[in-house]
């Protein structure tokens, strides 16, 4: 536990049980809403706000928020109205806001590639006090969104025309959701990086989903699985040398594998469980009647 007494990993494991708190809590929504490459799209985008914080001497992270909290509306008015020409629209908004957010940051006063890299695949030793500050008030949002509003966010998620035909301002909702999905982006990418959020948006809602049954009960696993990988992520990456990011993507996965591996005998269990539950055929309703029997045999 030596990795506690520097300030630095402090910050970076504070800042990794956020991001597996969150990422996983709005990822549920976005895999309901078959939505799941959603996050990337916003990491792309809130690239710009990265440089044009540099740019502006603001800090990245609040002008990141800002800038994909915009592109997630954007997306979601594409998503509208777009048509048969929204996927073109929304991949000009991607790869726009990536290239925009490069040469940005290649503008600003001090902007280098290792900045750029920080912000794309994560790293523990630019986690900074504001940052920690920042990731707090907007992880703390986002808990309140998909905790205090989870039955209405479920219901637009699962069917938006039933979840209309109740009351339910469905597009108010949804853009409530985008918003949610490009905060979380930013909380997490001062650990996962901007690249990688999304498979931590998720994968842990897919490995939840091999065990589980309930909306409830995925929600708490996802979330659990999100703490432990990005923790332990964070403490491999320290004691190992090796990217936050990539470790935490991987450890993801690999629960992903293992939970399926489980899965597949609980789901043989459960069958064999089910059939032996069902009673048996009486045998007085399988007889053939005496006035069929006369008949002879009945033919195929």
């Amino acid at each position: 536990m030596d990795f506690l007494d520097y300030a630095f990993m402090q910050r970076a494991l504070l800042a990794a049980v956020l991001v597996g708190i969150t990422a996983p809590a709005v990822g549920i929504y976005l895999v309901q809403r078959r939505q799941a490459l959603m996050g990337d799209g916003i990491g792309h985008v809130a690239l710009t706000g990265v440089g044009l914080g540099f740019l502006l001497s603001w800090s990245p992270v609040w002008m990141a928020t800002l800038v994909s909290v915009l592109g997630a509306v954007l997306m979601e008015l594409i998503r509208w109205y777009g048509k048969t020409r929204g996927d073109i629209a929304l991949a000009m908004l991607f790869y726009g806001g990536m290239a925009g957010g490069v040469l940005l940051i290649n503008l600003a006063p001090g902007g280098s590639n290792a900045n750029l890299t920080s912000y794309l695949f994560g790293s523990l030793s630019t986690v900074s006090q504001s940052d920690v500050t920042a990731i707090c008030v907007l992880a703390a949002f986002v808990v309140l969104v998909t905790l205090g509003l989870r039955r209405q966010l479920f219901a637009v998620s699962q069917d938006e025309e039933f979840a209309r035909v109740t009351g339910l301002p469905v597009r108010a909702l949804n853009l409530l959701t985008a918003v949610t999905a490009a905060v979380t982006v930013t909380v997490a990418m001062r650990v996962v990086g901007l690249l990688l959020v999304s498979a931590l948006m998720v994968v842990p809602v897919a490995a939840a989903q091999q065990l589980t049954r309930s909306f409830a009960a995925t929600f708490a696993i996802a979330v659990a699985i999100g703490v432990t990988v990005t923790t332990g992520g964070t403490v491999t990456s320290y004691y190992q040398d090796v990217p936050p990011g990539a470790t935490i993507v991987l450890l993801t996965i690999g629960a992903f594998i293992v939970l399926t591996g489980l899965a597949t005998p609980l789901a043989r269990r459960r069958a064999r469980a089910a059939a032996a539950a069902q009673p048996a055929p009486d045998p007085a309703e399988c007889a053939i009647p005496a006035s069929r029997q006369a008949d002879g045999p009945v033919g195929v």
